[in-house]
């Protein structure tokens, strides 16, 4: 059974976990950073902790929704990888996607140290994946 902690609204990144309230390294501070950026561009995103081990409640890949995956996160040694579940069927005219770019639905965006994101084209491709998925329900 896949369980996962769901919150809706502006407050779902404070009940997420504590260890991305306190970043501890780049990764973090960039996770929390896009956490903030997504839920901007969509307050009625629904942000959850999925596929974590048993043992720690608070682990696992914040992943965020509306009407369908969006994304998820998930911090590597070298990057913070923010993988768009339906990210091949989406316009990115800003070229924010630089990473799985052969394959046929997602696609992602690989955040090195130091690098900074478009927040106004990041916060369009989010949109543009929330309309993608409610278009998608509809039908």
């Amino acid at each position: 059974m896949k369980k996962s902690i769901a919150s809706r609204g502006p407050s779902a990144s404070k009940n997420i976990s504590k260890r991305d309230a306190d970043p501890e390294d780049w990764r973090e501070e960039a996770l929390a950073h896009m956490r903030s950026l997504i839920m901007e561009a969509d307050p009625e995103m629904i942000e959850e902790r999925k596929w974590r081990k048993p043992s720690n409640a608070m682990e696992g890949v914040p992943v965020w929704s509306h009407e369908g995956i969006v994304c998820t996160g998930e911090s590597y040694t070298k990057v913070v990888k923010l993988t768009f579940a339906q990210g091949a069927s989406l316009a990115d005219p800003s070229h924010l996607f630089n990473s799985s770019l052969e394959g046929n639905m997602r696609r992602a965006i690989d955040i090195r140290e130091g690098e900074k994101i478009n927040a106004r084209a990041f916060k369009s491709l989010v949109k543009a994946a929330v309309a993608r998925n409610v278009r998608a329900k509809k039908r």
